[in-house]
């Protein structure tokens, strides 16, 4: 099974000097979670929401930043789709990644897409992250009928229910989580593992 989970940035980060992958980089409950439950990336591919970055795989490296989601970013983000390019830089300047490039990798350009996404965060962060589930579910990138799981509320919670999430299989036919083994899902997806972060894939120029 082909698993995508879409975590919001945390105000929380690591304040390392140089760049650190978002799954590292973010260090809120949600992010250190998920360092402690898939410790090795083998449980689902990650990708991070941030208001500075926007979509992005979280093998990606990022930089340390101070900025909040608003609900203008939002809309910019909604607006946008997944051809709009963030950071949004001043006209002229060349930079900055599209969300539609970030999932065509993950996806392998769509021969692999997703059968199943959980989306996690607040509620700003949500909203954008529906609308591109259904954009990626447009172009191919998720299956037709893949679920879309939704963690949204308290911090306690969604610490909880993202757990249950990664280590159990969601059924989707209205009967909720069912049981499963953490090592037999490892197993499953070690044979076609690309969830974990080669930090060779992003290697550029400072």
């Amino acid at each position: 099974m082909n698993r995508l989970l879409i975590l919001a940035c945390s105000q929380t980060k690591r304040k390392d000097s140089g760049r650190l992958s978002g799954r590292d980089r973010y260090d809120g409950p949600l992010w250190r979670d998920l360092r402690k439950h898939d410790p090795e990336g083998r449980l689902a591919k990650v990708a991070f929401l941030s208001a500075q970055d926007g979509f992005r795989d979280a093998c990606w490296p990022v930089d340390f930043y101070d900025r909040r989601m608003t609900p203008e970013i939002a809309q910019q983000m909604i607006a946008g789709g997944l051809g709009a390019l963030w950071p949004r830089l001043k006209p002229g300047v060349a930079g900055g990644m599209a969300a539609g490039a970030h999932i065509a990798s993950m996806s392998d350009w769509g021969r692999k897409p997703f059968d199943e996404v959980c989306i996690v965060g607040g509620h700003l962060y949500i909203d954008v992250m529906r609308h591109y589930a259904s954009l990626f579910r447009a172009g191919g990138h998720l299956t037709k009928d893949a679920p879309l799981v939704e963690i949204n509320g308290q911090i306690g919670y969604m610490r909880r229910d993202m757990r249950v999430w990664l280590m159990k299989d969601y059924r989707g036919d209205g009967a909720g989580l069912a049981e499963s083994s953490v090592s037999e899902r490892a197993q499953a997806t070690e044979s076609a593992n690309a969830n974990s972060c080669d930090a060779s894939r992003y290697e550029f120029e400072a």
